[in-house]
């Protein structure tokens, strides 16, 4: 037998039930249902005597006989009820459903093994559809110690596949084909880090045979689960690091020099100036770049960015930075101009919402080399926008952008560019080995000097009227605030009526002209939000009330206190992100955080961790603990996550043990040819069939 043989090979499984497993819990072949783990495992080696029984609703086993069964009419249809004995007492076996074959199955005074929850009614105990074997089937069976339980659903359980049926398809399973079953790493490796063999852990992650062995079990498996991830973004980096050719940035020219030393506004901290070493490593190098720069919100990647870029144009090369909204593209070419208003640097903006007339005069300065630094949005990736030779693609907040999306800077150029991709949302470092374990990994873990941490506060919506006295104090001393309602897809009538409700309140109580108030929000035209932005940016406006469009990006040094209502409904990033809008100036900033009474335990983790941590990589750790890598990543980026059995957060000393594994392999053997891994490259050669990683463009 195959293992990708479909799963109605297994005798047992019919077409219709393969049907119903493939649709429910996407089992195809019968290496998916090998490979379909338990989620949890009962204890099934303690048997109860009738008389022991207490009035806790716990899982008991039993064995005892069936003397009586009887058929009971009621108000809605009938019920099955059996009773059932052992030398101590007696109790009731209860069925609503299936009462005709499990009537005729049922045997009396024959010794069962009765297993299930335990009911207590007017003082007489009963089980309510019962697991039940008989006891002489029961102890020739594997799952006679820790049993299985599997992940299902009402269908399956309703079309007759319950977790004991399941059970059996697993052990029809593994009698068909366990000796065919193969060894997937080396010996060595095994060896190493004190392996069970693949066979063996197989057998005893279904059917464990003591405690011991599940967890030796569970460990083999998920190391080579990890193993074989990190296996295959390794050998990516190092492929791509060899084949993939990339421009050569071989001189740091006048441009980088003349802004360095002339224009530069603020001198670099020692974390910014050891990222552009590497950067310029890089691209200094026949290979081609591509690198992830994490930095927390404030730490001064824009900077780096541009640095990077004028390398480039020192080159002969063009630049493009693509963010994921039209604000922090416009805040990008805002500030970058700034920054360039007395260079010979031509830079240019193309979004969404940019005129035909304009589009055409930056297809034209692109394609006769004119244009130097291209900012946008997704507007870039469109087919029709060429570059004579863009030399480097910075891709910001690059987690809001799809595979597929990021590919397109590919087919720009004969050569691909090099790809730097940003963000400020700090990422644990678990995660980043991971799903970005083949890019290359820069971190800015430090921040300006003379910037002062902001100093965050919890408040509940009772003290409203204290918070915004507090607002008028900081707007008497020149300070601007921000106010941002959540905006939530499934909601989004609910929230801009939250938003408008909470502009009418605000409005009441810093009314015109004293005050004057800016809006910005999803609904408004682009050309509108951008009067708002720049009047709040401007300084003409006090009060920025706005939903999360301004989550990242925006710059406003002058802004010194953050609101955000309703804070229970934002995930930790989008607090962390909202909080980096404030603190960008010299001044002492705040985030207030405002909410309801009533909060879920983790909405008062997360709103706690806030106010005891600025630290972005605190945050984070905290937040893929709350969410999970595969939420934390979000649906374009979590491919890589669909684990079986391993966790990235629970599992982290493992995923250490398994990339270091993998590294050391790679040194010795980069082509998996050596004899003692042909198991290794056999499975991975499988697995890489199936994974159609993206890695090169990361």
């Amino acid at each position: 037998m195959n293992l990708n043989n479909p799963i109605y090979y297994i005798r047992g499984i019919s077409n219709a039930r393969a049907s119903k497993l493939t649709s429910e819990i996407g089992l195809k072949t019968i290496n998916d249902l090998l490979h379909f783990f338990p989620y949890r495992y009962i204890d099934r080696t303690k048997f109860y005597k009738i008389n022991e029984l207490v009035n806790n609703t716990s899982e008991v086993q039993i064995i005892g006989v069936i003397t009586q069964v009887k058929t009971v009419k009621q108000k809605t249809g009938t019920r099955l009820i059996a009773r059932f004995q052992d030398e101590t007492g007696f109790l009731e076996l209860v069925w609503f459903k299936g009462h005709k074959w499990i009537k005729d199955s049922l045997k009396i005074n024959t010794q069962y093994v009765v297993y299930g929850k335990l009911n207590h009614f007017k003082g007489m105990f009963s089980i309510v559809h019962p697991e039940m074997d008989i006891l002489n089937d029961y102890k020739a069976k594997l799952q006679t110690k820790l049993q299985p339980i599997y992940s299902s659903t009402d269908k399956l359980v309703n079309s007759g596949i319950s977790n004991k049926v399941f059970r059996g398809y697993i052990q029809e399973l593994l009698q068909q084909i366990f000796e065919k079953i193969e060894e997937s790493l080396s010996s060595e490796i095994i060896s190493a880090h004190k392996l069970i063999g693949k066979k063996e852990a197989l057998l005893n992650i279904h059917f464990p045979t003591s405690p011991q062995m599940l967890e030796k079990a569970q460990y083999r498996l998920k190391f080579e689960e990890l193993f074989f991830i990190q296996l295959q973004l390794i050998r990516k980096k190092i492929i791509r690091k060899n084949k993939i050719k990339g421009y050569v940035f071989n001189q740091v020219g006048e441009v980088f020099n003349e802004f360095y030393a002339e224009h530069l506004p603020f001198k670099l901290t020692n974390a910014q100036k050891l990222v552009l070493k590497e950067i310029r490593k890089d691209v200094a190098s026949n290979a081609h770049m591509n690198r992830l720069l994490q930095g927390d919100v404030g730490s001064g990647k824009t900077i780096v960015a541009l640095l990077t870029m004028l390398l480039a144009i020192d080159n002969g090369f063009q630049a493009s930075i693509i963010a994921p909204t039209e604000i922090l593209a416009t805040q990008h070419y805002y500030a970058i101009s700034d920054l360039l208003k007395k260079m010979n640097i031509s830079v240019d903006l193309l979004t969404g919402s940019t005129k035909v007339k304009k589009r055409r005069e930056i297809h034209e300065n692109l394609d006769n080399g004119q244009l130097h630094i291209l900012i946008g949005t997704h507007a870039i990736l469109e087919e029709k926008v060429s570059f004579k030779n863009l030399g480097i693609a910075i891709i910001d907040e690059q987690h809001r952008f799809g595979v597929a999306q990021r590919s397109k800077m590919w087919k720009k150029n004969k050569l691909p560019p090099h790809i730097l991709v940003m963000t400020a949302t700090p990422i644990p470092r678990t995660l980043a080995m991971s799903v970005y374990g083949d890019l290359d990994i820069s971190v800015i873990d430090e921040l300006p000097p003379g910037r002062k941490e902001v100093q965050t506060v919890h408040r509940f919506d009772k003290n409203r009227l204290a918070v915004f006295n507090f607002m008028k104090k900081e707007i008497e001393k020149g300070r601007q605030v921000y106010v941002v309602y959540p905006l939530i897809q499934e909601s989004q009538a609910m929230d801009y009526k939250d938003l408008m409700d909470g502009f009418e309140s605000i409005s009441r109580e810093f009314p015109i002209p004293k005050y004057q108030i800016s809006i910005v929000h999803g609904k408004m035209k682009a050309p509108d939000k951008e009067y708002e932005m720049q009047r709040f940016v401007k300084g003409e406006t006090q009060i920025l009330v706005a939903t999360t469009v301004i989550e990242v990006g925006v710059n406003v040094p002058n802004a010194s206190i953050m609101v955000i209502e309703s804070s229970e409904r934002f995930g930790l990033s989008q607090l962390h992100q909202l909080r980096g809008r404030v603190g960008r100036g010299g001044d002492q900033s705040y985030c207030v955080l405002l909410s309801g009474i009533k909060l879920s335990s983790e909405a008062k983790t997360r709103l706690k961790t806030m106010v005891e941590t600025s630290d972005g990589f605190k945050i984070a750790e905290v937040d893929l603990k709350l969410r999970g890598p595969g939420n934390m990543m979000g649906t374009q980026q979590s491919g890589v996550l669909n684990l079986r059995i391993a966790d990235v957060v629970k599992d982290s000393p493992i995923l250490y043990n398994a990339r270091n594994a993998a590294i050391d392999l790679l040194k010795e053997d980069p082509n998996l040819l050596k004899p003692e891994n042909n198991q290794i490259h056999k499975t991975f050669a499988e697995i890489s069939k199936t994974s159609g990683a993206w890695s090169n463009i990361s």
